[in-house]
């Protein structure tokens, strides 16, 4: 379910699921094996399909208080068809969220604001780190390019930050949707999720990892959006349908909303905001669930032909619709309801994120804003398509592409009012 990302050395070092990157160590310094990218394999991962889980603008953030207005979750215990109660979804990823936040509020109460410190210098590693920087830089060029343009307004350090987790969702998305994807284990998953333990503890594998470890070193960042985001790959290993929209909230948190609580911390908050920092978390998880309807509401023809549904079962059920009508790829009346209701819904996740970008401190709101807007006229691409997304790929042109730009830019330079 999601393109097929570039491994920053080369995903054919992977085999059988055993190595993520064969690399070794000689005293303090880690060497990676393969000093380049693999061409071929480059090529075949530009001419790759699939959908993607996340997008890198999904890591922002944004805030809606001072209104009054408070995150609420819609159903915190949920029935299960036993009859048995059960915390929903959003209860559950609101517990994340909130932990998150008080991790960055224990922070900034020490410092003014947040606190980068600077490097420590270690014998034999500083050249390694600047590789591994670059190589991240790299990709997000290549395949993140407006976003990669706004993250060059921001401070080295912060840039640098966000590289280092931009290549490590990549990574880890590759996992289970790259060309090695057939020898990928649930078991595998689990030595990859030890190895982000490592990272955390200070022990990185390899220099990529050696970025990473850098920067949960530096930043208030909580290790716990990058084990769910694992489990989200897991998830794609053994389910290919979702019963109803607690079960696909969760799994859009799962492979893309964690993108948002990874970031915010690096990305910072308007020192002049007035939001509450949970509500800064609760925006960025709004744009992360809103990218990855979108994602979904986009390919459901291309996820049909892999025999994965992405959709609410119960409301495919309620509209009169089954699998059966989506592999027939069938434009009906009946669809066209239903399809309007989705897009509904993720434009309403779209707003709440909007609403509080304004709150990220201000070299952070270019590339939030500009892949908020132009995600979101896919949905309008949808629309324009007569609801064919069997057949039919919507995506936007280069030319609102370049407006959506400026437009973003200039929303970007409004200050944070809320009080």
């Amino acid at each position: 379910m999601s393109v097929a990302l570039l491994w920053v050395v080369s995903p054919c070092d992977v085999s059988n699921g055993t190595g993520f990157l064969v690399s070794v160590r000689e005293g303090n310094r880690i060497f990676d094996s393969s000093g380049r990218r693999n061409l071929a394999c480059n090529e075949r991962i530009k001419r790759g399909g699939g959908k993607q889980r996340w997008s890198f603008g999904s890591y922002l953030g944004g805030a809606q208080t001072g209104s009054g207005r408070k995150f609420s979750v819609r159903s915190a215990i949920v029935a299960t068809p036993a009859g048995e109660m059960t915390m929903s979804s959003e209860r559950m990823v609101y517990d994340v969220v909130l932990r998150q936040a008080a991790l960055v509020k224990r922070q900034l109460r020490s410092t003014d604001e947040l606190d980068v410190k600077k490097d420590i210098p270690i014998p034999g590693t500083l050249g390694l780190l600047s590789e591994a920087y670059d190589r991240c830089s790299e990709v997000c060029a290549e395949y993140a390019k407006t976003f990669y343009l706004g993250t060059m307004l921001m401070t080295p350090e912060r840039r640098k930050a966000i590289w280092a987790i931009y290549v490590w969702c990549r990574r880890t998305d590759e996992l289970v949707d790259g060309p090695n994807a057939s020898h990928i284990t649930p078991a595998a998953l689990d030595r990859w999720e030890d190895r982000l333990e490592d990272v955390f503890s200070g022990r990185p594998f390899d220099m990529l990892d050696a970025a990473l470890s850098v920067t949960v070193s530096k930043f208030p960042v909580d290790i716990q959006p990058f084990r769910d985001m694992i489990e989200g790959m897991r998830m794609d290993l053994r389910k290919s349908r979702y019963r109803n929209f607690d079960e696909l909230y969760l799994y859009c948190y799962y492979v893309a909303g964690t993108v948002g609580l990874m970031s915010v911390p690096i990305m910072g908050i308007a020192p002049e905001s007035k939001a509450t920092t949970e509500s800064v978390y609760n925006a960025a998880l709004a744009l992360g669930i809103a990218n990855q309807l979108t994602n979904i509401l986009r390919d459901v023809g291309e996820d049909a032909r892999r025999g994965r549904v992405y959709l609410p079962q119960d409301e495919l059920a309620q509209a009169g619709l089954s699998d059966e009508d989506i592999f027939a790829g069938r434009v009906t009346d009946k669809w066209r309801i239903f399809m309007k209701k989705q897009i509904q819904r993720a434009r309403k996740f779209f707003d709440e994120a909007e609403k509080g970008v304004t709150e990220l401190s201000a070299a952070s709101r270019w590339p939030v804003l500009a892949s908020l807007l132009l995600y979101r006229r896919i949905l309008d691409e949808i629309e324009a398509n007569d609801y064919n997304n069997f057949t039919k790929r919507a995506y936007v042109s280069k030319p609102k592409k370049l407006i959506a730009l400026p437009i973003a830019y200039a929303k970007s330079l409004v200050p944070s009012t809320r009080t």
